[in-house]
């Protein structure tokens, strides 16, 4: 918190939030990856809040990934197109309104409102894929065994037809595995493939595939040293909100997998918001809520910040609530018994004001009024007080198709990822072996002379997974490998991988060993 004349926007170090009184509130950039909280009801400004903040990130050159729920996350593509409310807002705080526009790229698991964003069942790993598919215990480590069946065996786990192929075959392996891992049922096989046809009516076989996302393109900056804003097109995901929620999952830990360590630097490397947060907690189980909590608690010594955005401040387990130092809070309503404990429950998270009761105030924000509390020079939380939030620079709304495809064109990455490559794979290997000889599933592991590294593990989430079902084999892998082009996904679909499977034994052992303890 600082004073400034009027007329003060961002200043170095500094992310300007809004004014409260006289004073101006900033957001301290090396302070970014201490994560964050942006709640309110519908209809009160957290999108507004969101986009401003973004819009400070990118300035200092602080890459953003945010999901666009509701598609009017869009318009930061785009120069303010100065709406009164938001030009009389700029002046009632002192600052002036000058639109502008920020480095924007559109993706889209589907593909259709912006780049595709792809992953391999590999890379995810088991404990996320059950969560995915809502697999009760039996059947998520019956996929534990097909996730071990397939490293041992040199079958590369990349789309949902090699899932179905590798299912079919550990069925039709049943007597011989279960001496070794335990009973696989064919009910239970069968209830895991009736799972996976239902995420494929979901659509979510498009998301699974290669050429698969290369985090690296979230981090990147433009030629004038903004961070590029990563927009996730998700109107349409969210009719899907298991996937919605898992996929952001998935991302936060392949973050933290590929991210080194850089301790607390002078600003984040990436900020992370998280719409509709409460998907991430709703029905999750135990060993999921540890990871999560794990996740949140460690990326940040890795520069990424997270934000989760949300209605309601309860929607968040109180163990990731209390590791959120950055907070923004607009108006909640209390029309019922849960809506006043939210309230109440939101008031007494924060550093409390003598000058006015929180619980009260809360209720009382106008639309663009939050209260605002954020992390001081020390790392200590300011006392909370009412802030004007100020307005954003770029528009405010959805953008239409031309603009769209316009922004899209201009791309870093246009064209690397919209043509889908199917390497040969779990599915096609099966096909060859079955046209060929029989099979002896404890011969070891199988040359697959194309098979690209496996990461069964699914980076810390995976991992943690694996641990707790180790007793049954756990999902095996190695670190992910670097992207490749799409001509150079082919071309390695003609080079011995011999070398990675014995590398994918190793890095599982030695990942296990170091992470295995923070299951407990």
């Amino acid at each position: 918190m600082a004073n400034q004349p009027a007329g003060a926007t961002d200043i170095p170090g500094k992310i300007l939030v809004g004014k409260s009184g006289a004073t101006f509130r900033y957001l301290n950039l090396p302070l970014g990856n201490r994560h964050g909280l942006v709640a309110g009801a519908t209809g009160t400004g957290k999108t507004v809040t969101l986009q401003k903040l973004a819009e400070g990130f990118s300035n200092a050159g602080v890459a953003v990934f945010a999901a666009d729920v509701k598609g009017d996350l869009a318009g930061v593509s785009q120069p303010g197109d100065g709406k009164p409310p938001f030009v009389k807002r700029a002046q009632q705080i002192g600052v002036p309104y000058e639109p502008d526009t920020f480095p924007v790229v559109f993706w889209d698991l589907f593909g259709a409102q912006g780049h595709p964003i792809r992953a391999t069942l590999a890379e995810m790993g088991p404990l996320l894929v059950a969560r995915l598919l809502e697999l009760n215990d039996t059947q998520e480590g019956v996929l534990n065994i097909v996730f071990r069946v397939a490293d041992e065996q040199g079958l590369a786990l990349l789309d949902l037809k090699d899932l179905r192929a590798t299912l079919t075959f550990v069925a039709e392996n049943a007597s011989q595995l279960t001496t070794k891992y335990g009973n696989v049922a064919a009910a239970t096989i069968g209830a895991i493939q009736r799972q996976l046809l239902v995420l494929e009516q979901q659509g979510g076989d498009k998301f699974f595939g290669e050429p698969a996302l290369d985090i690296d393109d979230f981090l990147q900056t433009d030629r004038d040293g903004r961070g590029y804003i990563n927009i996730l097109a998700a109107d349409q995901l969210m009719r899907s909100p298991r996937l919605y929620a898992t996929f952001l999952l998935w991302l936060l830990s392949e973050l933290f997998e590929h991210l080194p360590e850089v301790g607390d630097p002078d600003k984040p490397k990436l900020v992370f918001f998280f719409d509709e947060a409460h998907l991430l907690f709703d029905n999750a189980p135990p060993a999921l809520m540890r990871a999560i909590e794990q996740v949140v608690r460690l990326i940040r010594s890795k520069g990424v910040g997270v934000y989760f955005v949300t209605q309601n401040p309860l929607d968040v387990p109180d163990i990731v609530l209390g590791q959120l130092g950055n907070r923004a809070q607009h108006a909640l309503r209390a029309f019922t018994p849960r809506d006043q404990k939210a309230v109440r429950a939101a008031a007494d998270t924060f550093r409390q004001n003598p000058a006015f009761d929180t619980a009260t105030v809360i209720t009382q924000l106008a639309i663009g009024e939050a209260l605002v509390s954020m992390l001081d020079e020390t790392g200590a939380p300011e006392i909370v007080d009412r802030t004007l939030i100020a307005p954003p620079q770029s528009r405010v709304g959805p953008i239409d198709g031309g603009e769209r495809a316009t922004a899209i064109s201009k791309s870093p990455f246009y064209g690397k990822y919209d043509t889908p490559v199917d390497p040969v794979s779990a599915y096609e290997i099966l096909q060859q072996r079955a046209n060929g000889r029989a099979i002896d599933i404890g011969a070891g592991p199988a040359v697959n002379p194309n098979a690209p590294e496996q990461a069964g593990l699914g980076g810390i989430i995976g991992s943690l997974g694996g641990m707790i079902q180790k007793t049954l084999g756990g999902g095996g892998g190695s670190s992910r490998s670097g992207r490749m082009s799409t001509g150079e996904l082919i071309f390695r679909s003609a080079v011995s991988s011999a070398a990675r499977t014995i590398g994918s034994t190793i890095s599982r052992q030695i990942l296990r060993g170091t992470l295995g303890g923070m299951s407990r």
